[in-house]
This record gives structure tokens, C-alpha cells and sequence, in this order.
């Protein structure tokens, strides 16, 4: 009886042990998994993602998503501590629902990606490279990584070793062919830069589409998108593919490099 008793204790205590995922709440637009202790990841049925963070005093959300009904209420789920929305990026996939939230954080250099968003009504705080999410207890630092959009941003968790990076570095391919264009060398710098970031103990980044790959990626993800990237500055494009999805503010005939794990998608007239 008493062998069944702790077996039966174990069996309850086991989805809340450190690094066991658990699916803890689902809904016609997302689903929530518990990754770890404080750390959720949120993936809508249109396979974009955002992350909550939770420390001792406070809850970040990192990105909100698509069209999610009553967002802010379903975060209320998992924590009632006070809130703070950070977005990594101003593209609809990752702004979406802000305005279900009285304040949204993000980096200036993305407002000229605001014609793509309705109006936002709430309080706006800009962030810049070093500007730090002090949780109690857990402390995330923003990493300015420019490319996919002029203010794309990762949020960083050093004590963990944990990387957010929305778009910047995504889902097995980053897109570099949408407006405003940069040039491929500006991704190239946000890369050396990232990979510098792993060899002083970020070793994993959850990206903005975890849906496609249920991982986070280690530096040989980094170290493959800095061969791509450099295949491109070198004009390496023999081996590249037309890619057949358009958005209307890219461009008309968009390409893509593949090697390895790792892709971009570019423009050939704006890779300079």
C-alpha cells in the first residue's frame, strides 16, 4: 500500500519536474506547453510563437502572436503576476494581438514597419542593445539583430543560457527578401554576433516558428546560417531556388539558398 501511495505521488509530480514539456492549456487558436521551470512557449495554429518568462516578481511575454481571441486573458492562465510584452519584431505574425495589452515594448528602428499594424492605443517604451527585463530572480537583456526587419531583437537569458530570437534566426530558413531590404552583410554581423553570444553560454534559441521544428537550436544552426550567408556575399548562387511564397512587401521574385539545416530566403537585387 505504501509502495502504491509514492507511486501514485511520483506519477502527479512528474509533468512539473524540471524539463519535462507539458501541454497545459489549448484553445482553438494556440496551444501552451510548459518547457521548464517559469518558460512556456505559445504556438498558434498558424505556426507562430510566442514565449512567456516568469520570475519571482514579474511575467515577460515575448511576441503576441497572430489573431489570438482574448490573449490577454489566456496568458492569465498561467501567471497573474504583473506584465510586461516585449515585441521582437513589428511584423503581423509577431504583433498582432498588442493591442490587447496596455503597453508593448520594441525596438525603434521597426517603427517604419507600423503602416503594416493598426493603430496602436497603449504606452510605448523603446528598447536598445543592453536594455534589461529585471523578472525577480530571472533576468532577460535585449540583443539588437538586425536583417529580417531594421529592429529585430533577441531576448536573452544568460542565467539559463537561453536565446529568443523571433525572426532573426528562425525556423530552419530566415527571410531577408521583405522591405525594408538589407544588405547580406548586416545579417552576417548579426550572426558573428549571435554565435559570440553561444561561445559565452547561450547554448539554445527558441525561435519565432517553433511549430515547424519542436526544438530549440544549438550554435551549429548559427555556424550553418553564417555559411549560407557568406555563400551569398561571395555570390555563391548556383545551387539557389526560386521561392514560390509572396507577401506584398517583398520582392516579386524572391530566392532561396540551402545548406545543410539552414536557409535564406533573399532578393538577388538587394543582397548588396
Amino acid at each position: 500500500m505504501k509502495q502504491r501511495i509514492i507511486l501514485i505521488a511520483w506519477m502527479l509530480l512528474l509533468p512539473w519536474l524540471p524539463g519535462k514539456s507539458q501541454s497545459v492549456y489549448k484553445n482553438s487558436d494556440l496551444e501552451i506547453t510548459r518547457l521548464s521551470n517559469g518558460l512556456w512557449v505559445i504556438e498558434t495554429t498558424d505556426k507562430t510563437t510566442m514565449y512567456l518568462v516568469e520570475g519571482n516578481q514579474k511575467a515577460l511575454l515575448i511576441d503576441t502572436g497572430t489573431k489570438c481571441e482574448k490573449l490577454n486573458e489566456v496568458i492569465r492562465r498561467i501567471t497573474n503576476k504583473p506584465l510586461q510584452v516585449v515585441i521582437t519584431h513589428m511584423h503581423p505574425d509577431h504583433a498582432g494581438n498588442m493591442n490587447q495589452f496596455p503597453e508593448i515594448w520594441y525596438h525603434p528602428a521597426d517603427t517604419v514597419l507600423l503602416k503594416l499594424m493598426k493603430p496602436y492605443p497603449g504606452k510605448v517604451h523603446f528598447v536598445k542593445e543592453g536594455d534589461r527585463f529585471d523578472l525577480g530572480g530571472r533576468v532577460l537583456e535585449v540583443s539588437h539583430m538586425p536583417a529580417h526587419t531594421p529592429g529585430s531583437i533577441v531576448i536573452l537569458d544568460r542565467k539559463e543560457g537561453l536565446c529568443f530570437s523571433g525572426d532573426a534566426f528562425g525556423s530552419g530558413q530566415v527571410w531577408l527578401q521583405l522591405e525594408p531590404y538589407a544588405p547580406i552583410r548586416t545579417y552576417i554581423a548579426s550572426l558573428k554576433k549571435m554565435e559570440n553570444l553561444m561561445d559565452h553560454g547561450i547554448h539554445a534559441i527558441y525561435c519565432g516558428h517553433y511549430p515547424y521544428v519542436k526544438k530549440a537550436y544549438d550554435k551549429e544552426y548559427i555556424l550553418a546560417m553564417l555559411r549560407v550567408a557568406t555563400a551569398l556575399e561571395q555570390g555563391q548562387t548556383t545551387d539557389a531556388l526560386p521561392y514560390e511564397i509572396k507577401v506584398p512587401i517583398g520582392a516579386r521574385h524572391p530566392m532561396i539558398l540551402t545548406k545543410g539545416s539552414a536557409s535564406i530566403v533573399y532578393d538577388p537585387d538587394h543582397l548588396k
